[in-house]
């Protein structure tokens, strides 16, 4: 590949990570907090190319004058085709045209967004709860509104103690497992959407008589003791008494963070 070519698609591949990253597409990639990264990273490939671009524009400038100022024409000619990077034979023909297929999966960023990961990952994946290594205290609010993966770490290794009896909201996206039961699951993010891993509370009480997979709900109820074990990985899964459920749609940033901090 030339080097216009190398600059073409470093300055595409840089706007395609500022795109993702001015937007929410980036959220279906990375967690929130790469955004900044992933904007510099942007930046810094189309001034790569930029500068590429420029230094190979001025280098060709410099050849051709050079080449002028010979007599000889075919050293001329020969010196012009190297400065262009041309070459004689099939073989240097079909090289640009094969490397222009890395634009491929490029163009799949731009014009195609992954959907994030769902029901059909987290049935097939144990649940991925981890004990922490310490427990903020939960404001006052009642009802409170509570990320997922906050309360399945508070049911199940604080054993509902900072939660008591209080109204409680958590939405997540609803899955099924083999025999039908319900979960209410977020995908929990440590770096980006490949080591994803799903985060279960199951469901009792007020459900819906009918729940589709992979929609969202936010649900509103009570700490519940019960426990059950995923069949996946059998480590525990804690049960939300269910007062009230309602579809929503879904979330900017369908991941859930907190499971690293």
């Amino acid at each position: 590949m030339s080097r216009q070519a190398q600059a073409a698609v470093l300055f595409l591949i840089g706007t395609a990570l500022l795109h993702a990253g001015l937007t929410n597409l980036y959220l279906r990639y990375v967690k929130a907090g790469l955004q900044p990264l992933l904007l510099l990273s942007g930046a810094v490939l189309i001034v790569a190319a930029l500068a590429t671009a420029w230094y190979e524009w001025r280098r060709a400038r410099a050849e051709k004058a050079r080449a002028a100022a010979h007599t000889d024409a075919a050293h001329a000619d020969e010196a012009h085709a190297e400065s262009e990077g041309e070459g004689h034979g099939g073989h240097v023909h079909r090289e640009p045209r094969i490397s222009w297929l890395l634009l491929l999966p490029l163009f799949a960023l731009i014009l195609v967004a992954p959907p994030a990961l769902g029901s059909y990952s987290a049935v097939r994946t144990g649940t991925a709860i981890q004990q922490p290594y310490g427990l903020s205290k939960l404001p006052a609010d009642n009802p409170l509104t509570l990320g997922l993966v906050d309360y399945a770490t508070r049911a199940v290794y604080d054993h509902g103690h900072s939660l008591g009896d209080r109204q409680l909201k958590v939405t997540g996206f609803v899955a099924l497992d083999k025999s039908g039961a319900p979960y209410l699951v977020r995908m929990a993010l440590n770096c980006c959407a490949a080591d994803a891993q799903p985060v279960k509370i199951a469901l009792t009480g007020k459900i819906p008589p009918v729940l589709q997979p992979d929609t969202w709900l936010l649900v509103t109820g009570t700490y519940s003791a019960k426990q059950t074990k995923d069949p996946v990985n059998n480590r525990p899964i804690p049960y939300f008494q269910v007062t009230q459920a309602k579809p929503v749609p879904t979330p900017k940033d369908p991941y859930d963070e907190s499971w690293n901090q």
